[in-house]
């Protein structure tokens, strides 16, 4: 269902409501739009509407996009709201069978009309509509505005693996942004393995603060004990995989994921670039050579299970990774690119690369989706897709959490996806 708890502190008839920032809602609405808007400032009208591929969709896509989730499930039966374009439901649904009819995923990038310009007007126009809402009684409506502006922050992400992806096909490699500054990598930290006791186990979401539905009901799960890698498999690693031959040993990959080998022709991570000078790698920042001590960054659910075979460990359940990372802060790093490991002790739970899990992405007990059309966001999703866990580089601050359950299928490579190896005890 849409998880409500701790979503606001004021009844109908309030004007300011707080979230757990300290910040208003009107204030977090207002920051969370304006850095779509910011994300896609460093792009030309012409970048923005590329798709390079039927899974991705383009800049202006998802600024329309966003906003039409606003105009739809906010504004639609506000009285005296004007829908700024009739046209704009067909064109900007991304998958609400309830709501109708839309246009093709995989034709998005047709839409040369409407134009850029007009996508800005028309988010102008929803937040405008917004901000006098948010200025008057809204009480009973901040569960749909918080859902709308964790929508957001999903596609804010999204915005930035579409592009990569999208500027990866272009041969004079374009930067997206420059590097941030920071120091340069260190070495490699040692692999150590963090024993977990396991037992009988509390998972799920079930405290205040926003959460997606599919987070919850919070339930108990029996683990055995097993270790967990203090850190993420690297690029160095990585490379030593290639080198031993890793792609082209059928008996390290599951049935699907060795046929997915064959049928693609996958030889390294997504955006690796072999040749004499040794690895490079595509970033938003552009071409580089690898750093050794960085996570890998864009291997499948496939290439990640392969990898753990090869190196004696396997991939941890989500369950697992959940208790493991216990306590740790949840934090993004924004910074484009994930950073290599620092320091002692179980580190880059949250913030570098999703780390795919062993783990089906399926209900929790209990779970049932909401009757009305929001009740599609997550649940008709559950067949076919793997979980993953931590966050990215890429996801916006304030936006992961422990319990976050991202899911793709096991093909998938265009995420920021990486690995952590566990080990049964």
């Amino acid at each position: 269902m849409l998880m409500d708890r701790g979503l606001g502190h004021g009844a109908e008839g309030d004007g300011v409501i707080e979230t757990s920032g300290g910040m208003t809602l009107a204030d977090r609405y207002h920051a969370i739009r304006g850095r779509s808007i910011r994300l896609a400032a460093p792009l030309s009208d012409e970048d923005q509407l590329v798709q390079s591929m039927p899974d991705a969709s383009p800049i202006k896509w998802h600024l329309a996009h966003t906003t039409w989730f606003f105009e739809t499930f906010v504004l639609a039966d506000r009285p005296g709201y004007k829908p700024f374009d009739p046209q704009f439901p067909y064109l900007f649904n991304s998958y609400y069978e309830a709501l109708g009819d839309r246009h093709p995923r995989p034709q998005r990038g047709l839409l040369t009309r409407p134009s850029a310009d007009e996508v800005r007007r028309y988010r102008a126009h929803v937040d405008g509509a917004m901000a006098d809402l948010l200025a008057g009684a809204h009480g009973h409506l901040v569960p749909l505005i918080e859902l709308g502006l964790n929508h957001e922050q999903q596609h804010q992400e999204l915005m930035l693996m579409d592009i990569k992806h999208a500027f990866s096909l272009n041969p004079i490699a374009p930067v997206y942004a420059p590097p941030p500054p920071g120091k340069d990598c260190g070495d490699t930290v040692a692999l150590e393995w963090t024993i977990v006791e396991g037992g009988l186990v509390d998972i799920g979401h079930g405290g205040d603060g926003f959460a997606f539905d599919n987070e919850g009901p919070r339930h108990k799960a029996w683990v055995d004990p097993f270790g967990i890698a203090n850190r993420l498999v690297t690029c160095g690693e990585w490379a030593a995989f290639i080198a031993d031959g890793g792609y082209r040993n059928p008996a390290l990959w599951l049935a699907d994921g060795w046929a997915t080998v064959q049928r693609e022709g996958w030889k390294a991570p997504l955006y690796w670039r072999g040749g004499e000078g040794g690895w490079t790698v595509f970033t938003l920042s552009g071409m580089r050579s690898i750093e050794p001590s960085e996570p890998v960054c864009h291997v499948s659910h496939y290439e990640a299970d392969a990898f753990a075979r090869w190196a004696g460990g396997r991939l941890p359940t989500e369950t697992e990774w959940e208790i493991a990372a216990s306590g740790q802060e949840a934090v993004a790093t924004e910074a484009l690119h994930p950073r290599a490991a620092e320091g002692a002790g179980l580190c880059q739970m949250i913030g570098d690369v999703w780390q795919w899990t062993a783990s089906s992405y399926t209900a929790y007990p209990g779970f049932r989706p909401a009757a009305d059309p929001t009740g599609e966001y997550n649940g008709k999703f559950m067949s076919g897709q793997m979980v993953l866990r931590g966050g990215a580089c890429v996801t916006p601050a304030h936006h992961s959490r422990i319990t976050y359950r991202n899911f793709f299928p096991p093909a998938a490579r265009w995420a920021f996806s990486g690995v952590r190896m566990a080990i049964d005890v």
